[in-house]
């Protein structure tokens, strides 16, 4: 959700954030997208705006913030986005990409997904996580050697990006 004291820079630190993920990965028409602890819809509802041909599916285990996405959903008129107040381990289905906003640490975010990217890859990068994240990630991803960091200043000049990151895990062949 965001606080009153971010409504002033909602656009930097939510919105522009949230499409942080689309530099480092586009997604063909299609695509299957899971957004685990969404929260007031970041970063599933920027990204379901810019990827309108892509199927995104919220998820956050507090109603009252499935309530109000739901709303921005119906409001901004997307029909590309599902929303539901469950917890991501008790949700069915199978994703190419997983996208989240470091509701947890990785060890136990992968914990929390497992078993629900898709095998079959659609796109020249390999399903997986994308993970928004600041910062030093050395010791919590010390055991997820497949991980690529991307850092968010490369593309966005505000101080506030200087230690934001998306971390793409490959599903593991």
């Amino acid at each position: 959700m965001v606080s009153r004291k971010d409504i002033d820079e909602l656009y930097q630190r939510h919105v522009l954030h949230s499409l942080g993920i689309a530099k480092i990965q586009s997604f063909l028409p299609g695509t299957s997208v899971l957004d685990v602890g969404t929260g007031g819809g970041f970063p599933g509802i920027p990204l379901a705006i810019l990827f309108p041909e892509t199927e995104f599916t919220l998820v956050d285990a507090i109603g009252k913030k499935i309530k109000v996405v739901n709303e921005v959903v119906e409001g901004l008129g997307l029909t590309n986005v599902k929303a539901f107040h469950s917890r991501v381990e008790d949700l069915d289905g199978e994703f190419d990409f997983i996208v989240s906003r470091a509701v947890a640490a990785m060890p136990t975010f992968v914990r929390w997904t497992k078993g629900k990217i898709k095998k079959k890859s659609l796109h020249e990068r390999r399903n997986g996580i994308l993970y928004l994240k600041g910062g030093d990630l050395t010791e919590e991803l010390a055991p997820f050697q497949t991980a690529e960091i991307f850092s968010l200043e490369d593309y966005f000049d505000a101080p506030f990006y200087e230690t934001k990151k998306v971390v793409y895990l490959p599903q593991k062949k």
